[in-house]
């Protein structure tokens, strides 16, 4: 609807709804952030009712603009365009704001309340997620915009804060989003100059302007209360093809309240009940009575909301006629938007395997190949390390500023930013996104894997170079802590793979689980390829810990291990049993799966009446305490590494047949 038709005093009424419902909501709650929806209700009103396209009544509608509020603090001023623009958040839900059980949490949070593209509050998160959104965009609309019919064809709005603008993931994010051109983006930087220690003087002093100008940005200055120049310089963005826009708004935080106006005060805190009387009276808002909407301004959005459902109900004609008019492009979309898994993908798989020992990042990146033809909705790259981690998909191009149609991502040195990014393409939907770097450096990405576990969202993390046996590059790329740092994500599948058959049945997992995060860990170093003819089945990885093998009836002692140790706990186990000593060996890929497990399945893997538990894992021997129990084994790593040849370290940290049975012999007498 354009605002420049409607009586401008209908305007500022309906722009006065939405500061003060969240000035009451804030105030109700008694926490919260009035400064942001004070400051920038003009803005999202003009956003929200001249620009952004959406359908209430199906907010996953794969054509609808994202507006990603990425100073997620601001969530008020979320919630009350929400409720006016009619999704499913009753006014019931805004009174309850911040409350337990409410749809209305502190920051918003994707999956929660409908309506929001992305959990924010983490600053800088949102930025890169809408980055993200719109690369995921571009690619859509080259599979299935057919000769000048756009059936994909959308922009990513957002709402930026001094903090965002601060986060260096926004530099990051910023920087390959120039690049590649991604011009549907829209951004609003919301600058008010102040932050929760005063004024953003204290230590922010650099030209944001010359800065996006730097980074390929088309960059527009506003007002941040002259509407006119509001829609002008929207306009003038969607006009934009080649670059994306940033428009940096002057605005004032708490705009409206006499005395906390340009104040650090009202960042997060509520404005009290004398502050709302006077705010009131200053804006000239005669109504007394809190959460109060005015009868006209309920008319203004409903009809907003109709010519929504109007242009909603156009595509869906388009879409008939383009898509399901089209079995090859039907088909295609069913198998993005359901993220199809063929159901007989593991033997595929394990075809593949060409060696008796083979690095499981090797193996991987060669089924990956398999998977790519098989599995439409894959797409992905590495942060500048694609040769090391294996993760291109081969006969397809790279995605550029000019070309979409790849599956390749080349993110460049920056782990955060790829993180977030792969986070927004998977809130896109019919992508399922993946990012490679070295294990050591999931440090550097953590914020957003976090995130991506949070949602419940399927990203898919290729992590090599897993452990001290990196070697000649030193403890700087030696992994060490950061298994057990991955494990303790709640909601974040973690998978380690004991050789390439293994590895076939983690990238089945990972591209079922649809409701998480998974992050594939994998060796540099070659594996042996266990013989499944003579042990158990790989397909076991699916209950996380399974019998690999086993000499006996009831095991007298239980060796436990992942990854790259289950080839040594094998060759221990053989020397134990050449001793006459009933010996198991447990392959624990994953904590996750096994923890899902039933207790009557948990005990049938570790029995109670085995009292001598070894967990063998180069890496944190912390998280294997709860398997192991307080009199057993664990033979790990609680130092740094060193740099030197794989084996050396072998030697080194105690990772050799001889060293093993040494521990055992002095821990038992065995």
């Amino acid at each position: 609807m354009d605002s420049t038709k409607l009586d401008e005093e209908l305007v500022t009424t309906a722009v006065n709804t939405i500061k003060m419902l969240s000035v009451d909501a804030i105030e109700a709650a008694g926490s919260g952030h009035p400064g942001l929806p004070m400051g920038c209700a003009d803005i999202a009103f003009i956003l929200w009712n001249d620009f952004v396209r959406f359908n209430p009544e199906d907010s996953s509608w794969p054509n609808r603009d994202r507006f990603v509020l990425s100073a997620g603090h601001g969530s008020a001023l979320l919630y009350s365009l929400l409720h006016l623009f009619g999704f499913d958040l009753g006014l019931d839900e805004i009174k309850k704001f911040r409350q337990l059980g409410s749809k209305t949490p502190g920051h918003p949070e994707f999956g929660h309340t409908p309506g929001v593209e992305t959990t924010s509050g983490p600053l800088g998160q949102g930025f890169a997620n809408g980055v993200g959104m719109a690369l995921a965009e571009r690619v859509m609309a080259a599979k299935f915009n057919k000769n000048e019919k756009s059936i994909i064809n959308h922009y990513t709005y957002g709402l930026v804060s001094d903090g965002d603008i601060m986060e260096g993931i926004s530099s990051e994010a910023a920087s390959i989003a120039g690049h590649l051109g991604l011009s549907k983006i829209i951004y609003i930087y919301d600058s008010n100059h102040i932050t929760i220690e005063g004024d953003t003087s204290h230590t922010f002093t650099e030209d944001v302007f010359k800065r996006f100008e730097a980074y390929n940005w088309h960059v527009l200055s506003i007002d941040g209360y002259d509407h006119s120049a509001i829609r002008k310089a929207v306009t003038a963005g969607q006009e934009e093809d080649k670059k994306p826009t940033l428009i940096i708004a002057r605005t004032h935080i708490g705009k409206g309240s006499p005395n906390k106006q340009n104040k650090a005060s009202v960042h997060g805190s509520p404005l009290g009940e004398e502050e709302i009387k006077l705010t009131r009276k200053n804006i000239g808002w005669p109504y007394e009575t809190p959460f109060y909407i005015p009868e006209e301004v309920k008319d203004l959005f409903d009809r907003r909301i109709a010519e929504g459902k109007r242009e909603y109900n156009l595509w869906m004609k388009e879409f008939d006629r383009i898509v399901k008019s089209d079995d090859r492009l039907n088909n295609l979309w069913d198998a993005h938007f359901t993220r199809t898994v063929p159901e007989n993908i593991e033997p595929c798989l394990l075809e593949t395997i060409k060696k008796n020992s083979v690095a499981t990042r090797s193996a991987g990146g060669a089924m990956m190949q398999v998977i790519s033809q098989k599995v439409p909705a894959l797409l992905g790259g590495s942060a500048d390390l694609a040769p090391s981690n294996n993760t291109d998909i081969k006969g397809s191009p790279f995605i550029t500023g000019s070309d979409f149609t790849g599956r390749n991502i080349h993110f460049g040195i920056r782990e955060h930013a790829m993180g977030a990014i792969l986070n927004g393409m998977a809130l896109s939907g019919g992508i399922i996104p993946y990012g490679a770097t070295f294990l050591v450096f999931s440090d550097y990405m953590r914020p957003a894997i976090r995130l991506a576990a949070l949602m419940r969202i399927q990203v898919i993390y290729i992590f090599t170079h897993d452990s001290i046996f990196v070697g000649e590059d030193g403890p700087t790329h030696e992994p060490v802590e950061h298994l057990t740092s991955l494990r303790i994500i709640p909601g974040l599948l973690v998978i380690r793979p004991s050789d390439a058959t293994e590895t076939a049945a983690a990238w089945k997992a990972a591209l079922n689980n649809k409701k998480g995060p998974t992050a594939l860990i994998m060796s540099r170093q070659n594996l042996p390829v266990i013989d499944r003819d003579e042990n158990a089945s790989q397909s076991n990885l699916s209950k996380g810990a399974y019998v690999l093998s086993e000499s006996g009836s009831l095991p007298e002692i239980i060796l436990m291990a992942s990854g790259s140790e289950v080839s040594l706990a094998m060759d221990v186990a053989k020397k134990l049993i050449n001793k006459g000593i009933n010996t198991r060996v447990v392959s624990f890929p994953s904590f996750e799966l096994f923890d899902a497990q039933d207790e009557k399945y948990k005990e049938s893997v570790l029995p109670e009446c085995c009292g001598r538990l070894v967990s063998i894992e180069a890496g944190s021997t912390i998280a294997w305490h709860k398997y192991v129990g307080r009199d057993g084994l664990i033979v790990g790593i609680d130092r740094f590494g060193a740099s030197a040849p794989g084996k050396d370290l072998a030697n080194m940290f105690g990772f050799t047949v001889d060293d093993v049975l040494s521990k055992i012999a002095g821990k038992w007498n065995l």
